[in-house]
């Protein structure tokens, strides 16, 4: 079983600086691409100068995370990708439990490993921490992580266990899998495509797998931050995205409520004084209406499954009844 290590980049020389190296040194028994997304500063010259043992493939424009990937990936043949973010740091022997795994477990088609904070290394990183899950409204949370409420790594998820979706900041998935559900999502430029292809991948019957018994340390945040109202936007946006064409049930009473939760998250910006988000919610439920007839046409090509969700809503459970932690829902 031969494993690709994909970094997609973007005019991120110095993160390919300091990152590329802990890949290059515990990864000995993968291939190493970098997936270059048309910068314009030096990172592919970087790349070819001083790791050249890294492979290069070079995309003709910046399509983003999802088209990025799946333009680069065409030219990949491993039997498993794992899609790197440029900002992780990984460990030594990383890769051997996410190989034994899929070894051991063939109905296994999307792994993640425990994702803790660079920043912060004792605690869980916001993007997938211990593997992910979603609410009856497309809300995703984290074991290790509800909302913006981080718990600390007490070897409390050291486990191997199903979850609904894998965080994109390191993301394995089988070859045939990933090119038999077409990919990723291009319409989704970046975040939550992931959880799409998750969400597609489930109601066709293929698991995702968390495995605590590998560990790699993200940054988070170093192409486009928490603060910023444009993933904000995308992340808004794209959730309204993945309900539409993969939720079952009473779409309309779905989307409804959905909406009307948006709603009173703008009005919490409101109280934060944080206008742009609540601008940037607002454009993402126009862009969504936009979108609703492709939306629409692509959940009559799709498979749909009830019985998605963890919790029927992560927002009374984490404001009402105020669970902080994974373990309390």
């Amino acid at each position: 079983m031969k494993i690709a290590v994909v970094i997609l980049n973007w005019n991120g020389e110095k993160l390919l600086e300091q990152f590329l190296p802990s890949v290059i040194k515990y990864s000995q028994e993968a291939t190493i691409y970098v997936a270059d997304n048309a910068s314009t500063d030096n990172s592919v010259h970087f790349v070819k100068h001083h790791f050249p043992t890294v492979k290069i493939i070079q995309n003709t424009e910046n399509g983003g995370y999802a088209k990025g990937y799946n333009e680069a990936l065409k030219h990949v043949t491993e039997d498993i990708f794992c899609l790197l973010n440029s900002d992780v740091e990984v460990t030594e022997a990383w890769l051997n439990p996410i190989a034994e795994t899929f070894k051991k477990q063939p109905e296994t088609a999307i792994i993640q490993p425990k994702i803790l904070d660079y920043k912060n290394k004792n605690h869980f990183e916001y993007a997938g921490a211990a593997g992910g899950f979603i609410d009856k409204f497309g809300y995703p949370f984290c074991r290790g992580r509800l909302f913006h409420s981080i718990e600390e790594d007490l070897g409390q998820y050291n486990d191997i266990t199903p979850v609904f979706w894998a965080s994109g900041a390191c993301f394995f998935i089988r070859k045939d899998i990933y090119r038999q559900l077409n990919g990723f999502d291009e319409s989704f430029f970046a975040h939550m495509e992931e959880i799409d292809l998750c969400w597609r991948a489930f109601n066709k019957n293929y698991n995702t797998c968390y495995v605590g018994t590998s560990t790699v340390y993200h940054v988070g945040g170093a192409t486009l931050e928490n603060s910023n109202p444009k993933k904000t936007f995308l992340n808004f946006r794209n959730s309204l995205f993945t309900l539409v064409k993969n939720a079952g049930g009473n779409l309309f009473a779905l989307i409804l409520t959905r909406l009307v939760l948006d709603g009173f998250a703008a009005v919490k910006f409101l109280l934060e004084f944080k206008w742009l988000h609540i601008l940037a919610i607002l454009k993402a439920h126009l862009s969504f209406y936009a979108h609703l007839p492709k939306l629409l046409k692509q959940r009559k090509t799709l498979k749909q499954c009830k019985n998605y969700y963890k919790k029927p809503s992560l927002v009374w459970s984490y404001y009402i009844n105020k669970c902080k932690n994974f373990n309390c829902l």
